[in-house]
């Protein structure tokens, strides 16, 4: 009795900390719903990304090779249209490596740094690409000024530079811009992705293990939906014919 009786004469003194109390917490409500958001935004906008690089690299290889192009015109004065090819070329050489990646968790663990826009080169190196692509002719035979076989050309070597810059510092540095606390997480996750994938393992324990990977980068590395897909699907190969995936 006599400690409801201070809680309503501390409510009834200081009644006015409602309205602060009540500003904060609207707030932080509002700045973590906020920030859940844009992750939501960001993993939409990168798998929209991989899609489209998907589809880009399944289109070329569809398309017919410059290689039928007569030998000698090639050798002797290239031909816009064998400019852009070796140009297309090395930029699905690119993305195909960025693809690498960006599909790969264990790639992602091993290199963070590769999946971190807040890092200069990987940043760089993302922007770049949007400009090659950007730029990018929908076919070898796209009649282009020579201004603009030379623009995507450049762009196209930017795009290579950037990468290599981006994947030579990421392999340099690992997970030397962690925390140790974080350093252990990704430990933990290489572990559980070793176990996911481990044939001598039980069923229960590749999928336990899968889940727990995710709950581990959860928040610490970008891992795309992609790439978990793929994982699910070499954890799901894994798994005796029977067994529940």
């Amino acid at each position: 009795m006599f400690a409801m009786d201070g809680f309503w004469n501390f409510a009834g003194n200081y009644w006015w900390l409602v309205f602060p109390l009540g500003g904060v917490l609207t707030s932080a409500f509002w700045t973590v719903n906020g920030q859940v958001k844009d992750a939501s935004k960001r993993r939409h906008k990168r798998r929209l990304e991989i899609l489209e690089a998907k589809a880009r690299l399944r289109a070329s290889s569809a398309q017919p090779a410059v290689a039928q192009l007569p030998r000698e015109s090639v050798e002797s004065a290239p031909s816009q249209a064998a400019q852009i090819q070796r140009a297309m070329d090395i930029h699905d050489s690119v993305t195909a490596r960025w693809l690498d990646y960006e599909l790969d968790v264990a790639k992602l663990i091993a290199f963070p740094a590769m999946s971190d826009g807040r890092q200069d080169l990987t940043a760089r190196f993302l922007r770049a690409k949007k400009v090659a692509d950007r730029l990018r002719p929908a076919a070898p035979d796209t009649k282009l000024s020579k201004d603009e076989v030379t623009e995507y050309r450049d762009a196209v070597t930017d795009f290579e530079v950037a990468f290599d810059l981006a994947e030579r510092d990421a392999r340099r540095q690992k997970d030397a811009a962690f925390s140790e606390t974080e350093r252990a997480r990704l430990d933990t996750a290489k572990r559980l992705l070793n176990l996911a994938v481990d044939e001598a393992a039980t069923p229960a324990e590749r999928q336990s293990a899968y889940r727990r990977v995710r709950q581990q980068l959860d928040g610490l590395i970008d891992v795309s939906d992609d790439a978990y897909d793929v994982l699910k699907e070499r954890v799901g190969l894994q798994l005796p014919p029977g067994s529940p995936a």
